[in-house]
């Protein structure tokens, strides 16, 4: 068994805001505010999602609050789950993450993936049929780019003439892949240098194909997002946030994140997403068990983190729900653990 190594607690943002009397202006100042807020606490990561064409405003550019969240912090390790490479151009998403990696000390973590929404596609031009190549060549084309040599990238989807990308990041970015599906996960193992994971269930998927692939599981690397609220009181929070969840969840449904919309329900209440799993309700002792056991289990994860502040939810709530994660549950995970492996 791999010891573990140190692990980040981090938080997961979409800056949807869907108030429509909170002007995005404000929301962003706020949120931007949580996150200095939540370092000084101790909170090590902050993980930020892509979509477009949301009325709520879900982010469609995880890059620029990166770079604004580069200069607003200090140590904060600052990525993306994540990101859209099919739809971008490779060479933009390059220099834009090249110039993070430059501005944020190497704090910056690139994390892509497929999507699967297809009003994103055609609005970009692409072709969803065509998102593992579009994935596949993006990849080889960021790391020819970071490499500080020519790009001179010739693909079925991407033609790059013999250019080559400055300024170059003295490391280049971790480059992360996300995955939901077997031939995805299997994907993440062979192109990726970590795995964005979205259920703790698909970790033995990942660790069974780096093993095929020839290498050590041991060296594998996850960061692992939760779902889960973490709070003293969680059914009482529940009974205030619930509400926030079912938008969100259902949204994702609407969008097709599970599969066909026609085909999966949306749920009724926020009592069946708790009936589902979809979330789950921990207090202090409650979580405490859980990530030490999942940590202990899986000393490849580098990184957990959760949401932070649910669509709607007052930004005052989310506060408190990090206040606890980071006073009350991290330093007993991270005793339990430094206890473990004495």
């Amino acid at each position: 068994m791999p010891e573990q190594q140190s692990v980040d607690f981090g938080l997961w943002y979409d800056f949807r805001n869907p108030d429509k009397g909170r002007p995005f202006e404000r929301f962003y100042a706020e949120i931007l505010e949580q996150i200095a807020y939540a370092e000084s606490l101790g909170i090590g990561s902050v993980w930020l999602s892509e979509h477009h064409f949301s009325d709520d405003g879900y982010t469609p550019s995880p890059l620029v609050l990166a770079a604004a969240l580069s200069a607003r912090t200090e140590r904060l390790k600052i990525g993306t789950n994540l990101m859209l490479l099919p739809l971008h151009d490779p060479v933009r998403v390059a220099e834009d993450t090249a110039t993070l990696a430059l501005l944020s000390g190497d704090r910056f973590r690139l994390g892509v993936g497929l999507g699967y929404r297809e009003l994103e596609y055609r609005a970009f031009g692409r072709s969803i049929r065509q998102r593992p190549s579009l994935l596949e060549e993006g990849v080889e084309i960021l790391r020819r780019a970071w490499s500080g040599e020519p790009v001179a990238f010739e693909g079925r989807r991407f033609q790059v003439p013999d250019v080559r990308v400055t300024p170059t990041p003295r490391t280049p970015p971790p480059l992360l892949i996300g995955a939901l599906t077997p031939p995805a996960i299997e994907r993440a193992a062979r192109i990726g240098d970590g795995f964005l994971s979205s259920s703790n269930d698909h970790h033995a998927t990942y660790l069974d194909a780096v093993a095929r692939l020839g290498r050590d599981p041991a060296d594998a690397a996850i960061y692992a997002g939760q779902w889960a609220i973490v709070d003293a009181d969680p059914e009482r929070t529940w009974a205030e946030i619930g509400p926030h969840a079912l938008y969100q969840l259902n949204e994702y449904i609407g969008w097709g994140a599970f599969g066909p919309p026609d085909q999966v329900p949306a749920f009724a209440d926020p009592q069946a997403i708790l009936d589902a799993g979809s979330y789950e309700l921990w207090d202090g002792p409650t979580a405490v068990e859980r990530l030490v056991r999942l940590l202990s289990e899986r000393p490849q994860i580098r990184d957990v983190h959760f949401w932070a502040q649910l669509p709607g939810e007052a930004v005052e709530s989310g506060t408190r729900r990090i206040e606890f994660l980071a006073r009350q549950v991290m330093p007993e995970v991270r005793k339990r653990l430094q206890k473990e492996q004495a």
